[in-house]
C-alpha cells in the first residue's frame, strides 16, 4: 500500500492534516498521477500523544527527525507523498540554539536526502515562517521579497527554503515550501512559539481562563485558522510540477489584523467578559521576536494556484467557539 509520511504528525497541525487526507481520500499529485487508498504514516519523537480519533487509522512511528539513519528508514518506495512539519518553534529556537538549528535544518535535510535515496522526485511538502522576513521591508511582500530573519528560527527556516528549492532544481525531490501565517487559534497548551500569545487571547478567555498579551495592542500580525493551513498542505501537495514557482516557497493567504482588532473579535464573539480575561503585560523578549515580523503580503500567486484564506478574524474566533464542548 502507498504511504504519506508526516514527520512532526502528531502535532495538531499534523493529526488534522491526516483526518483531512481520510476525508478527501483521493490526491492528484504533481505527476498527475491519483494516490488513494493511501496508508498515513505519522512520524513524531518518543512519547508523542495520538488522538483517539485517529487511533487504528494511522501508523505511529517513534523517529528522531535529527537522526539521519531513522529518517532514511522512515521513508521507504512505498512513500509517495511527505509532509514535512517537524520543528523547534521559535521561542525554544532562540533559547536553544544548537537543538533549533539541529531540528530545524539539519532535520529538514535528513528528510530530503531520505526523498532523493527514494529516486523518484518524491514530493515533500515543508513549511515555514514569517520570521524568515526582517529588516526594513516593504509594506506589502511577495514572494521576490529577500529574507532577512531577525532570530534563529527564522535563520533556520530561511536556510531550509533554500536548500528546499535547491533540491527541487536538481530534481532530487519535488520539494515545496508554504510559509505560513501565525495559525489561530491552536488547541491546547500554550507552547514555547513566540505567537503563542496570539492562540492563548482567545483560547483561555473563550473557555472561562486568563492570559497573557505580552505585545502592544498596535502590533500587526498576519493570521490564518488551521483549515487554512490544513487546506494549503493538502493544496501545496496537487498543484502540477510546471505550475510551481522556481523558488519553491509560497506565501499563503492571510488576514491582517493589530493585536486591539484581534481582540475586538474575542469581544464581538466571546463578550466584554472574555476580553477581560485578558491582561496586558508586555514582554520585551517576545516583542523583539513577533515585532520583526511581516502583517501583509500580495498572496496572488497562491490565489492563481488555487489557495485560499481566511474572511477576517472575527470568523476564524466565531469557528473556534462553535467547536468548543
Amino acid at each position: 500500500m502507498a504511504q504519506i509520511v508526516i514527520t512532526g504528525g502528531c502535532g495538531f497541525l499534523g493529526q488534522r492534516l491526516a483526518l483531512a487526507l481520510f476525508a478527501k481520500g483521493t490526491l492528484r499529485l504533481p505527476d498527475g498521477a491519483d494516490l488513494s487508498g493511501f496508508e498515513i504514516v505519522l512520524a513524531d519523537r518518543p512519547g508523542a500523544q495520538l488522538d483517539p480519533a485517529l487511533k487504528g487509522k494511522i501508523t505511529l512511528k517513534e523517529v528522531e527527525i535529527t537522526d539521519a539513519a531513522q529518517v532514511r528508514a522512515l521513508i521507504t518506495s512505498r512513500t509517495k507523498l511527505v509532509y514535512h512539519l517537524a520543528a523547534v518553534v521559535s521561542g525554544q529556537a532562540e533559547a536553544e540554539f544548537d537543538l533549533g538549528l539541529n531540528v530545524n535544518f539539519d532535520g529538514t535535510r535528513n528528510v530530503l536526502e531520505a526523498a532523493r535515496a527514494a529516486d523518484c522526485n518524491l514530493p515533500v511538502i515543508g513549511t515555514s515562517s514569517l520570521a524568515v522576513f526582517g529588516g526594513a521591508l516593504p509594506e506589502v511582500l511577495t514572494e521576490k521579497t529577500a529574507t532577512h530573519p531577525g532570530n534563529s528560527y527564522g535563520m533556520a527556516k530561511a536556510m531550509s527554503e533554500m536548500l528546499m528549492s535547491d533540491y527541487r532544481r536538481k530534481g532530487f525531490a519535488e520539494a515545496r515550501t508554504l510559509r505560513l501565517p501565525t495559525i489561530i487559534v491552536r488547541p491546547g497548551a500554550p507552547n514555547a512559539a513566540a505567537s503563542s500569545f496570539a492562540s492563548g487571547i482567545f483560547r483561555e478567555p473563550l473557555m472561562g481562563g486568563s492570559s497573557v498579551c505580552p505585545v502592544s495592542p498596535d502590533l500587526k500580525m498576519w493570521l490564518a485558522s488551521p483549515e487554512t493551513a490544513i487546506a494549503a498542505l493538502i493544496r501545496a501537495a496537487e498543484v502540477p510540477t510546471a505550475d510551481w514557482p522556481s523558488f519553491s516557497a509560497l506565501n499563503v493567504p492571510g488576514v491582517t489584523a493589530t493585536v486591539a482588532q484581534m481582540l475586538d473579535a474575542l469581544e464581538d464573539v466571546g463578550g466584554a467578559e472574555a476580553r477581560a480575561h485578558v491582561t496586558m503585560r508586555p514582554d520585551p523578549k517576545i516583542e523583539a521576536i513577533v515585532g520583526t515580523w511581516p502583517s501583509a503580503f500580495d498572496t496572488s500567486l497562491a490565489d492563481e494556484l488555487g489557495f485560499q484564506g481566511d474572511l477576517s478574524v472575527r470568523e476564524i474566533v466565531q469557528r473556534f467557539k462553535g467547536a468548543l464542548p
